[in-house]
């Protein structure tokens, strides 16, 4: 669950939409994750944000406009940030931004990119291919989650969001933001493992474990090797599909959401 300070909330309301957060986060609770996304750094809202958190019970904050710079204008202690990939500066140093101490994934913010871009407004895998691979490349070179997708501003176009959490999905991107509730379910269906996928993956790790037992490092399923990478692919298969079968909670939603 992500609560919005930027650019939904007009500049007259920043210190209502304040309030309204220190509100609705009083305390610590079960469920989702709970994050706030504040005013860029280069912002006369953003300070008041900062400490508007102090009051909350919130799980990270995610910083719009993420270079190693605004970063760096943050207290060296603090919560986890998630950082919006959302200028060209901003995807020429994903991997630095992935690199701060504090940062523990990705988004990729598509309005502001595709803006300065020029892309077209219903941009979609094409525009996004290089953009998308980049954070995961990065992300991964980090050594941090993979990162998140764009949200997918038609709320009520169900199948075109679908169709880009999948693409996202095949690319490495490791979730997609949500930028409306009915949203989420198709999300994260798009993102669980199907039946197919855990009935092969368990196939690969059980072949390659038996293979393993009789003194040989790879194994044959369907016609095609199966070697420790391919295994190792399987198992974060077959572990993604025991989050999304739990109830909703924090390690869920930092996993796989």
């Amino acid at each position: 669950m992500v609560l919005d300070l930027e650019d939904a909330v007009a500049p007259d309301r920043k210190p209502a939409a304040r309030q309204l957060v220190r509100d609705v986060l009083p305390a610590a609770g079960d469920g989702p994750l709970r994050l706030v996304r504040i005013n860029g750094t280069d912002t006369p809202w953003a300070a008041e944000d900062l400490l508007m958190l102090d009051d909350t019970a919130v799980d990270a904050v995610m910083l719009p406009k993420a270079s190693p710079e605004s970063l760096g204008s943050l207290a060296d202690a603090g919560l986890p940030i998630i950082g919006l990939v959302e200028t060209a500066a901003g995807l020429r140093r994903a991997f630095e931004i992935a690199s701060h101490p504090r940062v523990v994934a990705l988004a990729l913010g598509g309005a502001d990119l595709g803006a300065e871009l020029g892309w077209a407004e219903d941009a979609a895998a094409a525009e996004l291919l290089h953009a998308r691979s980049v954070l995961v490349v990065d992300s991964a070179a980090a050594g941090v989650r993979a990162p998140f997708d764009v949200v997918h501003l038609a709320v009520q176009d169900q199948d075109g969001t679908r169709a880009e959490a999948e693409q996202a999905r095949r690319l490495g991107l490791g979730g997609k933001l949500c930028v409306h509730p009915r949203q989420v379910p198709v999300v994260n269906a798009a993102f669980a493992p199907t039946p197919q996928e855990l009935d092969r993956a368990a196939r690969l790790v059980r072949a390659l474990d038996e293979a393993l037992r009789a003194g040989s490092a790879v194994a044959t399923v369907d016609g095609k090797l199966v070697d420790a990478p391919v295994a190792r692919r399987a198992r974060a298969t077959l572990r993604a599909a025991e989050l999304y079968s739990r109830t909703p909670s924090k390690e869920a939603t930092r996993q796989c959401n």
